[in-house]
């Protein structure tokens, strides 16, 4: 970084109101993404980047904090992370104004500043010492991040040049069009893409939780599950540096069920959301928008099954709708069965898979792998802690044991 060295007190002033901030980090960066997202709510309603953006706040504010934690008043390079420059390559492949990352940048950096200013008024007392970190600090910040700025945006625009110069522009500026609804040919459509559009089509989004050391992985995995559903090569679209969205054509439904197995075929990290099947250049866009919602449902949460039909979670997609809404209906629906706690949450999954086999305590048990006896003991504890029988409430119930299980901390009751 420019500048004079700063006195050693500032530098070790510095470096402990760093350190404070960086033991508050994911605090920093929930308030850093809330406050993005607020700026771009096309951004929120994708999963996937809002997944990418965290990243980079993450990486950004780990970098600058740990800088500052080296209580060194030399000047020190300047290095952008890797997760800032993924940001950069999902903004451009997604058509969305660079400007966007510019504006995101100084809403993370006023947020990252406030809580800065917070710690700093409570580690120094005297003012002129506080005024003099202050000034350095802001200084090293804005260097920060001004530095970042221009690194990202960079490299945005060379990808956006590469995107807009080849084959794949043409495959995603047609796939737009088709989303979002315009009036467009579908054979003419169809030969631009290479992909029939008078088929049945079923939506994928695939993507790597947690991201990264997915190079090619996504694509592959798109392949084998097309294999596995009876389907010809899927059309894909990369739309991020660890999310892909895919279409499998076919004249009649695929084979779903197949895909369960053959998921297990890709890599660890892989996860699948797979839209209803449904006809022509509506339900192209029909089936990939119900893919999204899956993704959004299960995306964050690292529990559950790493391939989801829309079939199964149509309603529990509906009811998260609104992620607060959800969260008041599951507490108040299962009371203490909604503690955010290992044995709160073993309880609930006996519940669950009870109520799902018909409350038959053989196959719950064969399907939870424990004993009969083990089942009985824990759905009366479960029936005890809500207070009333399952039954009297069965559909209630059922939902919010379902919302707890494929949504997880983001419904249940903090302890």
């Amino acid at each position: 970084m420019k500048g004079e060295a700063p006195p050693p007190e500032i530098v070790d002033l510095m470096g402990d109101v760093a350190e404070l901030m960086l033991a508050d980090l994911d605090q920093l960066v929930a308030e850093m993404d809330a406050a993005e997202v607020d700026l771009t709510p096309m951004v929120g309603a994708d999963a996937a980047l809002v997944a990418d953006v965290s990243a980079s706040n993450r990486a950004n504010a780990a970098r600058l904090l740990a800088l500052f934690a080296r209580r060194d008043g030399r000047p020190a390079p300047i290095d952008v992370p890797p997760e800032a420059l993924d940001v950069a390559r999902t903004v451009a492949r997604r058509g969305i104004d660079l400007d966007v990352i510019f504006q995101s940048y100084r809403r993370g950096q006023n947020v990252a500043w406030q809580h800065y200013l917070a710690h700093a008024t409570r580690v120094v007392t005297s003012v002129p010492l506080l005024v003099q970190l202050l000034e350095v600090s802001s200084q090293r910040m804005f260097e920060y991040v001004d530095h970042v700025i221009g690194a990202v945006i960079a490299a945005a625009q060379r990808e956006r040049e590469e995107v807009l110069g080849g084959a794949l522009a043409r495959r995603a500026e047609t796939v737009r069009l088709i989303l979002d609804g315009a009036p467009i040919d579908g054979r003419r459509a169809g030969d631009r893409l290479g992909y029939d559009l008078a088929r049945r089509h079923t939506a994928l989004v695939l993507w790597a939780q947690p991201p990264g050391g997915v190079q090619g992985a996504l694509e592959s995995a798109a392949a084998v599950l097309a294999r596995a559903a009876g389907a010809r090569p899927p059309l894909t679209l990369s739309v991020g540096t660890s999310t892909l969205w895919a279409w499998l054509g076919t004249d009649a439904g695929p084979e779903l069920d197949a895909l369960r197995g053959a998921i297990g075929q890709a890599g660890s990290n892989v996860r699948v959301a797979v839209g209803p099947t449904r006809p022509g250049i509506a339900g192209f866009r029909r089936s990939h928008e119900a893919a999204l919602a899956i993704q959004s449902l299960l995306a964050g949460h690292p529990g559950g099954a790493r391939l989801a039909l829309y079939r199964d979670l149509e309603v529990t997609a509906l009811a998260a709708h609104d992620h607060d809404r959800a969260a008041e209906f599951v507490a108040a629906t299962l009371g203490p069965l909604a503690a955010d706690t290992p044995g709160a949450g073993r309880l609930r999954e006996t519940l669950r898979v009870f109520l799902d086999e018909a409350e038959n305590a053989p196959r719950a048990a064969a399907r939870l792998h424990t004993h009969r006896n083990t089942v009985l003991q824990r759905v009366a504890r479960a029936t005890e802690l809500l207070g009333h029988h399952p039954g009297e409430r069965r559909l209630a119930i059922e939902l919010a044991l379902e919302l707890a299980h494929q949504i997880g901390p983001r419904v249940l009751t903090r302890a």
